[in-house]
């Protein structure tokens, strides 16, 4: 009778042992134990209570521990390894093991540690400190109010940072996350930050900043990664960019995924950009609805401050910035542009082709929760290998960067989206609208009669502005002998394996870019980027004077009243071989058909 007994006990302690477990790893996974460490760096999906109630789109790094993660980190002891050991232990058992005598201690320890994070919370950095004091259009750095009503639309924000050995400017933009957390709250950024084979003392201020984000509660992953190759020069930089910026990407990705948790615009925090900068930056990415807003970046050169970044940036034209001088005069200012350069010249945003100069915000439901990553050309010249040179065709795809094949993307899902939805409101309405797009311009190669035709293919809400587009090329009468040089500055001469670029060839497309919706790409001249140590006083009076420009109202100025489709041909400057980050680059005027590519797209699906 007992063994009897004994047995029944066993069973139903067995039975409600595998019950719990079950229920445990069902129920409640992200809460197990992680069985690998891989496993407790990635974002855990949500749990059947959570599916059953209500889906936790929270970013609370208290309630979820796997939003906070390090990975890659170099766990080798070194010679300091028995120093930093000792130092921790030492500051234990002096200042805080004696305090600790029972639980009405621990209000002591708290307080140290809100203590800290409030000191945390002003962290300013060594540049960052004098944002307040710099010259700023329109009283933007009087204006305690300024961004209330951004901060009280409670946005989700992805902070992504690439960083290669790049140590001298890692604590300001620290300190410019800091801020944003400050004002936009804690709970509403994740921060990613990617140490790309870094060679300095990156790794020991990631640190710094993991110990920092973490006080803070701010969501994080700060990965390092070793080079796609073991030689810097034998590795193909557009390939290069576009691998790590995609990494940067994949929590943003895994958090869409696995906790249904999509973000309002993604910050790509590049040099040093003021907080209030990269603020009013995001409140023009939001009143245009705009799918990327770049800064300038502006770098140091003898004394003054060159326009920097050109290969990823072209004006509406198509063609690159020129490297102005931040003093330069009206006509002689980055965009080449009519519109561009009066909207400069005013500090107001205004429209490109493609950017990327330094900070930059895009929307992610225009771009990677639509399915766009970054990428690069393929058939580039390997010259650690010895293969012939390829043969390219004059109308090969351009060898840029990373970026440009981004912006390029852009414009193609813009337009391809707009047709869609012309499609979905009356599919076969809007197919008899592009039959006869392409009867008008069958029998009309101009296209003279194109306002009659105006979108029909793509615009479902929105007109180009053809008027503008025609008097901004007729220009003021002067000729400018530099507007379809591209990057003369930096052009590669002949003798030295570098290509003449022709001006634009004039012919019209057969179906022009200007009948499609327009990607919304903007440039805020009132944002610029730079790198610690520079003197960014004498920058910002040259941009912006010796005062507030009270003469114009920022309110209604960050709204584009006329959006212009994409130009016919642009700037190529590509890199056909390896060679690193710093490998000769040449340069061509490439066509840009919106039509060929979406045809391009559509034939692939």
């Amino acid at each position: 009778m007992a063994v009897t007994f004994r047995r029944r006990t066993l069973s139903r302690l067995f039975f409600f042992t595998v019950t719990a477990l079950f229920v445990k790893l069902v129920f409640f996974p992200s809460q197990s134990p992680a069985k690998s460490n891989s496993n407790a760096h990635q974002i855990q999906s949500h749990n059947f209570i959570e599916r059953a109630t209500r889906s936790d789109k929270s970013l609370n790094v208290q309630r979820h521990p796997f939003l906070q993660a390090r990975m890659g980190r170099d766990e080798k002891e070194d010679i300091f390894s028995g120093l930093v050991r000792n130092g921790v232990r030492d500051y234990w058992e002096r200042f805080q093991l004696p305090y600790i005598v029972n639980k009405e201690t621990s209000s002591m320890d708290a307080q140290h540690v809100l203590g800290a994070i409030d000191q945390l919370l002003s962290l300013n950095g060594w540049v960052a400190a004098h944002c307040p004091t710099l010259t700023r259009p329109f009283g933007q750095n009087k204006r305690e109010n300024a961004y209330d009503d951004l901060i009280r639309e409670d946005h989700l924000y992805y902070v992504a940072i690439i960083i290669h050995s790049a140590d001298h400017f890692l604590v300001d933009q620290l300190a410019v996350i800091v801020q944003m957390a400050k004002r936009l709250g804690t709970n509403n950024l994740f921060v990613s930050m990617l140490d790309y084979d870094s060679n300095d003392s990156t790794e020991t201020l990631t640190d710094l900043c993991e110990a920092v984000l973490t006080l803070l509660g701010v969501p994080f992953r700060i990965r390092r990664v070793p080079g796609m190759t073991e030689d810097p020069a034998a590795a193909y930089y557009p390939l290069e960019e576009a691998y790590m910026r995609n990494l940067a990407l994949e929590p943003l990705h895994e958090l869409q995924a696995k906790r249904s948790i999509k973000f309002s615009r993604v910050v790509w925090l590049k040099g040093f950009t003021c907080p209030n900068d990269l603020l009013e930056t995001i409140k023009i990415s939001f009143a245009n609805d705009a799918a990327m807003v770049c800064g300038m970046d502006w770098a140091e050169h003898n004394g003054f401050f060159i326009f920097s970044d050109r290969w990823r940036t072209r004006d509406i034209e198509g063609d690159q910035f020129r490297q102005s001088k931040s003093s330069s005069k009206p006509d002689g200012v980055p965009p080449r542009d009519q519109q561009g350069a009066l909207r400069y010249a005013q500090h107001l945003p205004f429209q490109v082709f493609c950017c990327e100069s330094g900070t930059h915000v895009v929307d992610p439901a225009q771009s990677y929760y639509r399915g766009i990553a970054y990428r690069a050309g393929t058939d580039f010249q390997n010259l650690s290998r010895s293969e012939s040179v390829p043969v390219r065709s004059p109308d090969a795809p351009c060898l840029d960067s990373s970026q440009a094949w981004f912006c390029r993307d852009l414009w193609v899902r813009s337009a391809r989206d707009a047709m869609e939805e012309v499609d979905r409101s009356n599919l076969v309405g809007a197919r008899k609208r592009r039959r006869s797009v392409e009867e008008i311009a069958a029998r009309d190669p101009l296209m003279e009669g194109r306002d009659a035709v105006k979108v029909k293919v793509g615009q479902a809400e929105e007109e180009v502005d053809d008027d503008a587009a025609d008097r901004r090329k007729q220009g003021n009468g002067k000729v400018d002998p530099d507007a379809n040089a591209g990057s003369d500055y930096d052009a590669m001469p002949d003798e030295d394996g570098g290509e003449d670029v022709p001006p634009a060839d004039g012919n019209t497309l057969l179906i022009p870019n200007s009948v499609f919706r327009p990607a919304r790409i903007l440039v805020n001249p009132r944002c610029p980027t730079t790198y610690a140590g520079v003197s960014h006083t004498q920058l910002a009076r040259d941009l912006f004077g010796e005062g507030d420009d009270d003469s114009l109202s920022a309110a209604g100025k960050y709204v584009l009243d006329d959006w212009e489709g994409a130009p016919e041909s642009f700037v190529c400057q590509e890199q056909k071989q390896t060679g690193g980050r710093k490998a000769t680059k040449s340069q061509r005027r490439l066509g840009f058909s919106i039509h060929d590519e979406v045809q391009k797209l559509l034939g692939q699906h």
